[in-house]
């Protein structure tokens, strides 16, 4: 390898959660797929990766990387064009690729609206040499893996939605009971009790949603389409009652003394990442048949 800390084939990552030291929280890995010319288009990498002997050299950037530049960050796994199918379309690769790899250079993103505790980096790849070994699993697999991981993703961050959601509402009840208007809690009025019922059949819609398609994962069975229809639900169920959360604060829910406020910031990255929620519509409906 590379950079000589993955000294052995058994030792050496197989995927970006199985990395030395990731599970146990000593390490982080990052996951190198978006672009700043593929997004939502992940089939429109430019990042490119060549044959050299018994080496790759890859070539290209990548943008808005989670966990990619950190200082307990060992390195990447990077999606690269390698080659083109019989039926011309691009073939995709993964490869590993370890921080201090000469011409890889990893710099964080700041001034974020939100999730700032949350590391974010853009990505250079300028003649990165990689052994051979390197590529995570077969060539022409990247693709399919990357969309396998996107799968697993998507109940990760229908996972932040509902527990944002949850403690949007929290926050929102806790006020509503003690703040009194008019000589009465302000929970007592129709129109915040109404968006405080929503908010709670909404959250327990949610719950059950994700709740079966994780379900469906542990029993090894297909998930896809409700792993989308989750992210979908859950991440823009968060809007909703971040936004109901905000609104029953009044003034109050605009400062950030109190947690509302970052609640509604926090959500819009859920809309976004993992692929966004128009991407998530179209996977629905691909799998319902339309």
């Amino acid at each position: 390898m590379a950079s000589g800390r993955f000294t052995t084939s058994a030792a050496r990552p197989k995927s970006a959660n199985t990395c030395p030291g990731c599970v146990p929280g000593q390490a982080i890995w990052g996951f190198g797929l978006t672009e700043p010319t593929a997004g939502s288009d992940a089939g429109g990498s430019k990042t490119t990766a060549m044959r050299d002997g018994s080496h790759w050299v890859i070539n290209g950037s990548k943008i808005f990387i989670t966990n990619a530049a950190s200082e307990m960050t060992l390195g990447v796994t990077v999606q690269a064009v390698t080659g083109s199918r019989p039926n011309g379309k691009p073939e995709y690769t993964c490869f590993i690729v370890e921080n201090g790899t000469r011409g890889f250079k990893a710099v964080p993103m700041k001034k974020k609206m939100m999730w700032r505790a949350s590391n974010t980096a853009e990505l250079y790849f300028d003649d990165v040499r990689v052994p051979a070994e390197n590529i995570l699993g077969r060539p022409g697999d990247g693709f399919h893996q990357m969309l396998k991981t996107l799968d697993g993703g998507r109940l990760s961050i229908a996972a932040m939605g509902l527990g944002g959601a949850q403690g949007a509402y929290d926050a929102a009840l806790s006020y509503a009971r003690k703040r009194e208007q008019f000589g009465q809690p302000i929970s007592k009025f129709q129109a915040v009790a109404f968006k405080l019922a929503d908010s709670a059949m909404e959250i327990e819609c949610g719950r059950n949603l994700l709740y079966k398609a994780c379900w469906l994962r542990d029993q090894k069975r297909s998930f896809e389409k409700e792993a989308a229809m989750a992210k979908l639900y859950c991440s823009e169920l968060m809007g909703r009652v971040a936004n109901h959360a905000v609104q029953i604060h009044g003034g109050y829910g605009l400062m950030k003394e109190y947690n509302v406020e970052r609640f509604y910031r926090d959500q819009k990255l859920l809309d976004i990442g993992e692929g966004t929620s128009e991407v998530q519509r179209i996977v629905i409906s691909r799998y319902i048949g339309c």
